[in-house]
């Protein structure tokens, strides 16, 4: 079999086989929250951090555990739900995350109970966790990433963009994955939806900037989703189809598989060693014969460099980290929002999941959009320009309210025919689309008044009493 034959094979059987199946209303919820260490100046502390995590496994049944080299735990699962506790990429980093449910109010209260739970171990040893985009503590944290192959592979890899050249430009944060937090949602697709759910999505980003940032970024917070800036301005960006916006619109399944051949690979794995190397587009892989890498030596406590071949079997390791993402589960998962404060940590699911089923309503509302569409800016540049501080002067905020209203409506809809109730997650974010204010406007605009970040950290970490989730 020739190279384009292995490829496309091992394309299908890894991105579009998981398609072949009836669509369900499942929902995939990953939450990712910053741990932050409530005395002024001063890192996490991992032996907290695990303290904090034993106390929570005493309490609930996650009985599926992985340790890293050094005998710390990262990973726990219950088994019956496949609800996951887990740090990403570093301990400065817990992600609680959901099996496929179609219920998201069934969710919310299993997500209520281990937040609370969690949050009152890690007040115990002077931390907490919070509901921002970024680490509150960034600046202080150890910048290590959990000691395992995965993560240290991830992390060389990200830190030899200095290889690289100045073009494109590239931050000098290659640890913004130890530090910066998402909210990600997976929705259930098949054949016929998962093109229209791309294509409506991509165009939906600049209003989702006006709802979701919360990660200001740089010397004045101008950049209020700053995650946008710290993944395409590192190595993920150096191939520009492997992060971010679709700049193009996808026709088909053809389309979309000619879109992920362009993306680069920039590791393998070879005998239970994780490999890093330059990224290479998939189109070219396995065109390379020979090639050099590096991995960990556990043993010896430092990289080494080894040659290996490239296999069509290696599209396992295909990572691109697209705001609107093909999994390898039938889903397509949707990247780009910022973790939320806690009491509305549920709004970018009910959001998604709800307009999912209203694609096409969706899609014709976008086409004939004027309030941000139609002034020069493709969907790519508008998202840039919403994510600022400052926005465009041809923006009418009215109009722009009404717009975002518009869509809530779709979202509200389409939860309604869902039948689970999970409408009332949307109300945070009506009251955003009145305002135009973000969490992250939100936030600039407390510090301006003389808040301290650490009270604003508390407050977006906070759960809400009661039974109203929204009260």
């Amino acid at each position: 079999m020739s190279d384009n034959g292995k490829l496309y094979d091992a394309l299908d059987a890894r991105f579009f086989a998981p398609l072949r199946r009836k669509r369900t209303r499942r929902i995939g919820v990953e939450l990712e929250f910053p741990v932050w260490n409530l005395t002024p100046g001063a890192a996490t502390d991992f032996d907290a951090v695990h303290a904090a995590t034993e106390e929570f496994l005493s309490r609930f049944n996650f009985p599926d555990t992985a340790f890293d080299d050094t005998g710390a735990l990262f990973r726990a699962r219950d088994v019956q739900t496949e609800d996951e506790l887990s740090f990403d990429c570093s301990f400065n980093t817990l992600e609680i995350s959901f099996g496929p449910d179609e219920n998201l109010t069934t969710v919310h209260h299993r997500f209520r109970a281990y937040y609370a739970a969690l949050q009152k171990a890690f007040e115990r040893r002077g931390h907490a966790l919070t509901g921002m985009g970024i680490n509150p503590r960034w600046r202080e944290n150890r910048p290590e990433p959990i000691g395992n192959g995965r993560y240290r592979m991830l992390l060389h890899h990200l830190k030899s963009y200095s290889k690289y050249g100045g073009t494109p430009r590239f931050h000098d944060h290659p640890d913004f994955g130890l530090f910066s937090c998402a909210s990600q949602t997976q929705i259930d697709a098949d054949e016929e939806t998962v093109i229209p759910v791309i294509n409506a999505f991509n165009l939906l980003e600049p209003f989702k900037a006006v709802l979701f940032a919360n990660s200001p970024f740089g010397a004045r917070g101008e950049v209020l989703c700053g995650r946008d800036r710290l993944w395409s301005q590192s190595l993920h960006g150096l191939n520009p189809h492997n992060c971010g916006m679709y700049g193009v619109t996808l026709r088909s399944l053809s389309d979309l598989a000619g879109y992920l051949e362009s993306t680069s690979l920039y590791c393998a794995e070879r005998g239970g060693w994780y490999l890093n190397f330059s990224p290479v587009p998939l189109s070219e892989y396995l065109g390379k014969g020979t090639m050099r890498a590096e991995y960990w030596d556990s043993k010896a406590h430092e990289h080494r460099s080894c040659l290996f071949s490239p296999d069509a079997n290696d599209v396992a390791w295909l990572r691109p980290f697209k705001f609107e993402d093909l999994t390898q589960r039938g889903t397509v998962e949707f990247r780009s929002v910022c973790e939320q404060p806690v009491r509305d940590a549920f709004a970018p699911a009910a959001f998604h999941a709800g307009l999912a089923e209203n694609v096409s309503a969706l899609a014709s509302l976008l086409a004939a959009d004027t309030v941000l569409y139609g002034h020069g800016y493709g969907a790519a540049e508008l998202r840039g320009l919403m994510a600022r501080r400052d926005w465009p002067s041809f923006i009418d905020r009215s109009a722009l309210t009404a717009q975002l209203h518009r869509i809530l409506d779709l979202a509200e809809d389409g939860l309604r025919k869902r039948g689970f109730h999970e409408e009332t997650f949307l109300a945070p974010l009506r009251r955003r689309a009145n305002t135009l204010v973000s969490p992250a406007r939100e936030q600039m605009e407390r510090l301006a008044k003389g808040e301290s970040l650490e009270s604003i950290a508390e407050d977006y970490g906070t759960l809400n009493s009661g039974e109203d989730i929204h009260a």
